[in-house]
Order: structure tokens, then sequence, then C-alpha cells
């Protein structure tokens, strides 16, 4: 199985659907969500889905009302306004790393051993995992590792980073590896996996995509549509609760230069995240941290 929908039912309940209306799929990956999402949308329902990722469209429903868009979801909204699609319905985006690209070794997101040290989600982006272990600098690799992966010796690992790279430059798995087996806390695969996770945001920009990707694609809902978002680690909640709740990436409303709180045309549908149920995790364990949040756009 190409990978296992997280939270399936709930997030595309959770748009409340219009049969005759169109959606985005931002993360089409398996097409899970996506094939619920058609199967409850009528005849003259259409469904744009978007993925970076070359490997989804092996995974392509064949369904004339889907069309399916090889592009970073950041550019969704600009590729809709260029092809007449002034304003939609609802959006959805799961932001979990796919099973497959977990167990694909040419994504080189695992800790795996001889695996290449990739993780570009396009393999068209100039800068992959490797370039990042062999250019950043010391601060900047403590950095990522502290902030993205929430590493305890995050400056150890950056110091041991650059020793190593004096005499071998990084290409695979293993030439990481052999450091975090040196300096680890605990298990080495609860060690490893937020380490890679560190690495594998920052090669990707994955919140300041997200961020991106929040402001333009809530541009383009028409009032009464809804956003509806999966997250799967604090960093990215964060950033979503925050601007469901204030249209901010920070924990304030955004005010103008009065110091008047400029009215935000959405409202949060609940106020605490929507979590899996103890029989998906039990069944996705993967699926343990994943929070779902939705809003609703109630004037323009």
């Amino acid at each position: 199985m190409y990978h296992i929908s997280v939270l399936l039912n709930e997030s595309i309940d959770s748009l409340n659907l219009n049969k005759d209306g169109v959606y985005v799929d931002l993360t089409y990956g398996g097409g899970g969500h996506s094939k619920l999402l058609l199967d409850q949308l009528g005849p003259k329902g259409k469904l744009y889905a978007f993925d970076q990722d070359e490997s989804a469209f092996q995974n392509k429903w064949d369904d004339a009302r889907l069309e399916l868009i090889r592009e970073n979801f950041e550019n969704a909204s600009d590729y809709l306004i260029a092809i007449g699609i002034q304003e939609v319905d609802g959006v959805l985006a799961d932001l979990g790393v796919s099973s497959f690209q977990f167990n694909d070794d040419a994504s080189g997101f695992s800790y795996r051993s001889n695996i290449e040290l990739d993780m570009r989600m396009d393999k068209r982006m100039a800068i992959s995992a490797k370039d990042i272990l062999n250019t950043y600098n010391e601060e900047q690799l403590q950095w990522i590792f502290q902030e993205y992966g929430e590493v305890r010796n995050a400056k150890t690992l950056a110091t041991r980073i650059l020793e190593k790279r004096a005499h071998k430059k990084f290409e695979k798995s293993d030439d990481l590896n052999e450091i975090l087996l040196g300096i680890k806390f605990g298990p080495f695969e609860s060690y490893a996996a937020p380490v890679y996770q560190a690495l594998r945001m920052e090669v990707n920009d994955e919140l300041g995509t997200l961020k991106r990707m929040l402001e333009s694609m809530s541009k383009i809902v028409k009032v009464g549509g809804r956003i509806s978002i999966i997250t799967f680690h604090s960093l990215e909640d964060r950033i979503v609760k925050n601007y469901m709740k204030y249209g901010e990436f920070d924990e304030q409303s955004s005010t103008d230069i009065f110091g008047k709180r400029n009215e935000w045309p959405w409202k949060v549908i609940a106020k605490k995240a929507i979590a899996p149920s103890a029989a998906e995790i039990k069944q996705n364990s993967r699926s343990r941290s994943a929070k779902l949040r939705v809003m609703e756009k109630i004037k323009n």
C-alpha cells in the first residue's frame, strides 16, 4: 500500500461538501483523501489535486473530475488563478510524509543503512540533505537541529558533522548514522528520527512553504468555504492554529497602525483539534500525532 490516509473520514466531513463544488487537495500522495472526496462529489463537481513528488502520479484515479498537477502547494493558488479558477469551495492538506516516501530508499527520508542523503520532496529542487551537511556552518546546523528536531545535544552534533566532513563528505545515511551512534541519547531510532526530520524540513523549507500556502489559498476560498489541514508535529500545528485563529503566525491578532484589531474573515470550526480515534491509532501508529484543524470563511 502506498499510504494509509490519516483522519480520512473526519477530514472529508470537515469540508461540508457542496456536491457541485470545486475543491483542492494540496497533498495528493496516494490519493486516499482525493478518492473519498470524489466519491462524495456529484457529476458537476471538480477536484484539483497537487503533489510535487512525481511518484504520486502512479496513483492517479481515472476520473474526469480530477486534475492532478505536479507543483508545490505554495503555488497552487497562482496555478488555479492562471487557468481561470478565481474561487474554490474548499481546500484540504495532509502535511504528513507518506509511508511510501519513508520506505522508498530513493527519497532519502529514512535512516536505514546505505541510503542516499537526499530528502527532496521534488527532485527538481537544487539543495539536498547532503548539500546541507557538507556546506552549512556550525551555527546553521545547530539551529536546524534545535528548531526543527528539538535535538538535545544539537551543538555537539553540529560540531561532529564539521569534524567528519573535513576529511570525508557526506553522501549516504551511514555517514551521518556513524556520528549519531556515537552521541545518541537512548535508542538509536528515537534519536535519529528527529535529526532526519530536521534535515527534511530544512531541505524542503516546510514551514515557510506552509505559511505561504495558507496566506495564498485563504484568498481564493469563497464565503462559506473551508480549509482543513492535518498536521503531524508541534511546529506545523502552531502555525496552522495561530493562522486560523488570528490570521497571523504568532499568538496575537493583527492590528492596524492605530492599534485597532483587523477583522479576520474566518472562523475556527472546532476550538480543539480533531485527533485520530484509538482504533485508527491501533491500525496506523503513524497517525498518533495527527491533528486536524478547520476554518470557514465568513466574509470577504
